[in-house]
């Protein structure tokens, strides 16, 4: 545009243009972009509208889940028409959560709430005549979708605790007549099911009781168990991923023999292992395998950016072709009957959620689906992939979100810490983050050790290192920022909930000069009541947080030194706190403690208390009054911008 508008003009405009052009690029300090203009916090926050697109089995129409007169229903869109999308349930009472194409194309499966305590079942509808039909109909059954298969038009395999309520068994029903039988009883610790290409359940996945994972399998439905594998709780997660076409192999994700969750192959017969994808420090986070044949296509890997590694070379074009669509990771939801209509999301630190219709044969995208077509409007902040060394040595990688409109130097910035703490930042279009930068901050989101996805010496980095080394991870990323002359040192505040919050509390009462300001949202004050409020039946949980956390029976005194409960009156820095009356992590008598201890101090705090919330807003209206308080404070201590409350 700029050569066209130089070669178009001419005379005292094209002086004036040429000139405006040479100022901009010499960095002349009177010319400088403005920042765009507030996006209002209803639009930031209020969630994907339109989500899950399937392609119907004979590619001619798209559904997806959508709001209808308030609740969630499925759509359906004519691909290739100008038509009007249309409702294909019509329940106004409950939303719906999941759905599936039925083989025939004519009927849709979906899964509602039956009695509003998330006893999830499983309906049939026929798109023409809207006849509808409760395929799980048992009062107090939860169900789930465990298999549906071309091969087999007339069968699904489903989850249920219709026969213990404490236990998920395998039924198979019949499509046709509705007909429920008992297909595979669950021993009571079976978290996963495989099914193999006769449609058999053959494959299991366990968690034991000491927090340990265990791959089964047997030779028909007759057969015992036996085991294939099996891995301790210090490993990465892991994953099973089905049967080969032959169903003679299993596929397996595990960090078993591995630092990173890597993709194996075990031979059924002789027990053999093959490695099929891995990476030295990054874990294997998805497969692409062809609904008809079986066959693993490719294999995605969680870097900084997710990346293909495509293994069917018959496919690699496409990916090319896939990749140059837009600057943003991307995902095959779906595909037709034939293969050769697939659906494609897209999404990226500084782009909604994004659906194409990627045509195989003339290798061409069209958007049929937008996410948020409000958002896809707006001038968003660009997100920079970064990564950095500990002051131990320890890599460190993640994203900076710099504000659009500002030089990107000596800006106030906000440290963002993710929850969890065992997952992980990635590049994703991160709500808060844009919120944050559209206010004027950068915001630095590091995943500091303990972090999943980085493999499991990254992991285990983490063992009882809240408020130790994770938090020493968080001064080094403020630290870098500052270094590289992104961040004013005197205006960077910290930002977190949950075990993000603790980090909040942390870091102002065990490093109080480190930061300018603080905001905790639901962040624990005291490590002991974090660990005792996994329930003891939860066994392995409780057994996860003891390896991670600690164990506070054996070690109290370190527990109360790494609680920021005990350390309250160091607080000296500006702190706001969101605090749900409900919450069992972060109990309230135990905020309300820490919040005395240190306004006794002399420490400034705001603090809010939401009464119908628990660990996390549930309420849309508490979760936009917080996020105008936290503008207001924000701007005060470290001088953003912030949108007038109503």
């Amino acid at each position: 545009m700029r050569h066209s508008l130089l070669s178009k003009a001419t005379g005292p405009v094209a002086a004036v243009i040429h000139g405006l052009w040479v100022l901009a690029h010499l960095g002349f300090a009177g010319i400088r972009a403005e920042p765009p203009p507030l996006i209002p916090r209803e639009v930031i926050f209020a969630g994907i509208e339109r989500f899950s697109p399937k392609i119907s089995p004979d590619g001619t129409k798209l559904g997806y889940l959508g709001l209808h007169e308030g609740v969630m229903t499925v759509w359906i869109k004519a691909l290739g028409k100008q038509e009007a999308d249309q409702v294909a349930v019509r329940d106004p009472r409950t939303a719906v959560v999941d759905f599936a194409w039925q083989a025939d194309g004519e009927h849709l499966l979906y899964v509602k709430d039956h009695d509003g305590r998330q006893n999830w079942h499983i309906y049939q509808t026929h798109m023409q005549s809207q006849n509808t039909r409760d395929l799980t109909p048992f009062m107090g059954v939860r169900a789930r979708l465990v298999a549906s298969e071309h091969a087999f038009p007339n069968q699904i395999l489903v989850a249920m605790n219709l026969r213990d309520r404490t236990v998920s068994d395998v039924y198979r029903i019949n499509l046709q007549h509705g007909g429920v039988l008992l297909d595979t009883e669950n021993v009571g610790d079976v978290t996963q099911w495989a099914v193999d290409a006769n449609f058999q359940v053959r494959g299991a996945m366990a968690t034991l009781e000491d927090g340990s994972t265990e791959v089964r399998v047997r030779d028909d439905a007759r057969s015992l168990w036996r085991r294939v594998l099996r891995w301790g709780a210090a490993e990465g997660p892991g994953a099973l991923h089905g049967f080969s076409a032959d169903s003679k192999s299993l596929m397996i994700s595990t960090s078993l023999e591995a630092n990173a969750t890597r993709l194996i192959r075990v031979d059924l017969g002789t027990g053999k292992r093959e490695v099929l994808a891995e990476d030295p420090t990054q874990d294997v986070t998805g497969l692409m395998i062809n609904p008809s044949t079986r066959v693993l296509e490719a294999v995605q890997i969680s870097r900084l950016r997710e990346e293909w590694l495509v293994l069917d070379p018959m496919l690699k074009p496409h990916f090319e072709a896939l990749k140059a669509v837009r600057d943003a990771d991307f995902l095959v939801l779906s595909r037709d009957r034939s293969d050769r209509r697939w659906i494609v999301s897209y999404q990226g630190g500084d782009t909604g959620v994004t659906h194409y219709l990627y045509e195989k044969d003339s290798k061409s995208p069209s958007m049929v689906l937008s996410g948020r077509p409000l958002i896809e409007k707006l001038k968003l902040s660009s997100v920079k992939t970064i990564s950095f060394a500990a002051r131990d040595g320890l890599l460190l990688q993640g994203y900076l979100t710099l504000p659009s409109g500002l030089e990107p130097r000596n800006l106030p910035m906000i440290v963002a810490v993710h929850a969890g703490p065992w997952a992980r930042d990635g590049f994703l279009l991160n709500n808060e983050a844009q919120w944050l930068a559209n206010r004027g901050y950068a915001v630095m989101q590091v995943n500091y050790r303990g972090s999943a996805g980085f493999g499991k010496r990254h992991l285990q980095a983490g063992e009882k290192e809240w408020g130790g080394k994770m938090l020493e991870d968080l001064l080094d990323a403020k630290n870098w920022a500052v270094k590289e002359g992104y961040a004013d040192s005197r205006r960077v505040g910290i930002y977190g909930a949950s075990y993000g919050g603790y980090a909040v509390l942390a870091a102002l009462a065990f490093a109080p000069r480190e930061f300018a300001c603080g905001v905790d949202l639901f962040g624990p004050s005291n490590l002991t009541t974090l660990v005792e409020s996994v329930p003891e039946k939860l066994r392995f949980a409780r057994g996860l947080f003891e390896r991670r956390v600690g164990n506070p029976r054996l070690e109290p005194e370190f527990f109360q030194n790494r609680s920021p409960l005990f350390k309250a009156d160091r607080i000296i820095k500006p702190l706001l706190i969101a605090q749900g009356s409900l919450d069992t992590q972060a109990r309230l008598e135990e905020t309300n403690a820490l919040v005395a201890a240190a306004r006794k101090s002399g420490a400034s705090i705001e603090y809010l208390v939401f009464e119908d919330e628990g660990n996390g807003f549930s309420n849309m209206a508490n979760a936009l009054k917080f996020y105008s308080a936290c503008e207001q404070f924000l701007s005060k201590h470290l001088g953003g911008r912030y949108e007038a409350s109503q």
